[in-house]
Parts: structure tokens; C-alpha cells; sequence
């Protein structure tokens, strides 16, 4: 299957489909099944499996109180939202009154319209500078998607990527089982809409949805401007977005030093479990932890570069990028799996990079 490419690629193949911020997700969080976890009573936690043109639906997550329903991030496929809201409709008759999406990335909120049209009654919910990215980027997104599928799908037809280049005999078996699924979705994509947040906030959002407490909240910037998180203080569950991505971290745009910041103050809640934008549900704080110090020392290491040679905006990356080392955090994440290494390698120049972009802007 395609998921066993190499990065490069994937990206060759799949990069002019979707925005540049999530086109190499899928490497960081791959599941062909989609997964159910049931993280305490009326709440659930849906990890869905992969699309078949290199994107990822991000996960979601259901909580059911007395009186409504509240439902975090609303997938990247349309088809798996709707397949999330039958499987609501089996747990309970209660309406979903609330759709939060965490981030402005589309594989947490091409669904939103999926949503309204099954609970017209919807609030859709978004910090304020999601909505602002989410207005600006997604329309286009949306707009694109199809014609840029449909010249994919047309190359592949013909053995080759969407730049033109020949694919070799390997790629072309691997690719040809995608063909099917990949004009599902170009049905798909001609029918997607796109759906603004409806309700916006700045710093907190407390929610009763009876006998249940659903705090809704903006700590910082990390991987966006405006990432929001969800938490139950009762059952000590916290939905987290992005901002943690299991079990090799998301590092294509956000803030690095901000992003630490944020997690720390993630951290200082009373949580057992917490839900990643993508990948399994954790328990305890480890890899919280382990994140946070990866961003740490890597802005810490950059910092220090800078110290010696000055302000970046007068440097480039490559006079920062070597005096950076990120290799003792290497087993820690991947193990002594080379495929996780080799992705974990990738992921840390873009780390890298941004930490770097980051001090320039200052």
C-alpha cells in the first residue's frame, strides 16, 4: 500500500491535493482500521482509518451528556463523518448541539457541513483565529481539491506522478490499487462544502450538557495560531488536538516556543487519559512530557546558535541547523524501529526549521 513509501514520495504524489501544512501526516499516524475506544461512560474516542490520496482523518472525539452532545473535530472525509454520526445515533437519541474543531487543518473539519445537515440545531465551534485561518485557507482548499485529484488520478492512469515523472514498476502496482478508492473521492470532493465555526472563542468556553462539564479552552499557540483543547475535569480527559500527535509529533507549522509553553500548561491539568489529533488514545502524561522536552532543547539549541552568530534574520537555517542535535530523543520515540527513526529524522529538521523561522519573526 502507498503507506509504505518513503516520504518523498508520498508528497510527489499526494502534495498538490491538500494544504501544505498536513500533506505528510499520514507517516506520523497510519491506521487502515478504524478504531473505537471507549474512554468512560457516554465518552468515546473514534480513531478512523487513513484516505487513499495520502491524507489522514484526524480523530474524534464524542461526549454524551443528559441532555446533549458534544463532538470534537469533524474529519477530513465527509463519509467518515457521516459514518461517526451513525455511530452516535446508536449510543444515543440525543442531538449533537456542539462541534468543536481544534485547529484549522481540514482533516479535523472537512465534515462540519456533514454535521449541520444531520443536526441542523448545531453550533460549531472554533477559537477566534481558527475561524479566521479556517475562512481564509479551507474554501480554496475545497475549490481546488477536485480538479487537483482528478489530474493525480489522470497521471497515475497514465505511470506517472502529478509532476510528470515516470512512476517505477513497483510504484505502479502500489498505485493502481489506489485507483478505486481515489475516485470515490473525487465523488466526494465534488460535493464537499465548506463550513465556517459558528461560534467563536477567545480564552474559555464552559459547556453543561447536563450532569456532564465540558471545558473548552485556548492555553497558547503551538501547532496553530489557535488550537483548542477539551477537557472533563470530572473524568480527568483531555482532547488535545495536534498539539500532540502519536507517536512521532506534527511539526510542519505551529510556534515551537510557544508550543512548549502550551504544553506545559496542558500538563499542570489533572488528566489520566488524552486524546491526540492523531494516533492512539494515551494514558498518563509520558509522551506529554517527552514532546515538550523534545521542542524544549530543540529552541533551546537554536537559541543558543543564535547567540553566537547573531540575529537570524541575518543568518540561514543551514548556519543553525548543524549546531542542532536532537538524536538522544531518537530512541525514546521510534525505538529501535529504522522506519521510525528515518520519519523521526525528517520531523526534526522541519522542528528545526521552524524554531528557526520562529526567532527570525521576532
Amino acid at each position: 500500500m502507498i503507506r509504505t513509501y518513503d516520504l518523498a514520495l508520498q508528497r510527489s504524489l499526494f502534495l498538490p491535493l491538500v494544504a501544505l501544512l498536513i500533506a505528510a501526516a499520514p507517516v506520523f499516524a497510519d491506521t487502515d482500521q478504524r478504531q473505537v475506544t471507549r474512554l468512560a461512560d457516554g465518552v468515546y474516542a473514534i480513531q478512523h482509518k487513513n484516505s487513499n490520496d495520502g491524507n489522514v482523518n484526524g480523530n474524534t472525539t464524542v461526549i454524551i451528556g443528559d441532555r446533549e452532545v458534544f463532538v470534537v473535530d469533524s474529519c477530513y472525509l465527509p463519509s467518515s463523518a457521516r459514518e461517526d454520526i451513525a455511530q452516535i445515533h446508536q449510543w444515543t437519541d440525543k442531538p449533537v448541539s456542539y462541534l468543536l474543531n481544534t485547529h484549522f487543518h481540514n482533516d479535523h473539519n472537512n465534515g462540519n457541513k456533514t454535521y449541520l445537515d444531520a443536526f441542523p440545531s448545531l453550533a460549531i465551534v472554533a477559537q477566534e483565529e481558527t475561524k479566521k485561518d479556517m475562512d481564509l485557507i479551507q474554501p480554496g482548499n475545497i475549490e481546488r481539491s477536485p480538479k487537483q485529484l482528478a489530474a493525480t488520478i489522470a497521471a497515475f492512469k497514465q505511470g506517472k506522478d502529478r509532476r510528470g515523472q515516470p512512476l517505477s514498476e513497483d510504484d505502479k502496482k502500489q498505485v493502481q490499487e489506489l485507483l478505486p478508492g481515489l475516485e470515490q473521492q473525487l465523488a466526494e470532493f465534488k460535493t464537499m462544502v465548506y463550513q465556517s465555526p459558528t461560534l467563536t472563542f477567545t480564552d474559555k468556553l464552559d459547556i453543561d450538557l447536563g450532569n456532564r462539564e465540558v471545558q473548552v479552552m485556548h492555553l497558547g499557540r503551538g501547532n496553530t495560531p489557535g488550537d483548542a483543547i477539551v477537557y472533563l475535569p470530572k473524568e480527568k480527559i483531555l482532547v488535545v488536538g495536534d498539539l500532540l500527535v502519536h507517536p512521532i509529533p506534527y511539526t510542519y507549522d505551529g510556534y515551537p516556543a510557544e508550543w512548549v509553553q502550551t504544553l506545559q500548561k496542558i500538563a499542570q491539568l489533572d488528566a489520566d487519559i488524552i486524546v491526540p489529533g492523531h494516533g492512539p488514545v494515551l494514558h498518563g502524561k509520558t509522551y506529554l512530557y517527552l514532546v515538550t522536552d523534545l521542542f524544549k532543547s530543540a529552541v533551546e539549541q537554536v537559541r543558543s546558535r543564535i547567540r553566537q552568530i547573531g540575529h537570524p534574520g541575518f543568518h540561514s537555517l543551514d548556519e543553525v541547523q548543524g549546531s542542532v542535535d536532537l538524536t538522544p530523543f531518537r530512541a525514546k520515540f521510534a525505538g529501535d524501529d529504522k522506519d521510525l527513526q528515518a520519519k523521526f529524522d525528517h520531523m526534526t529538521v522541519h522542528l528545526v526549521k521552524l524554531v528557526f523561522n520562529e526567532a527570525a519573526l521576532r
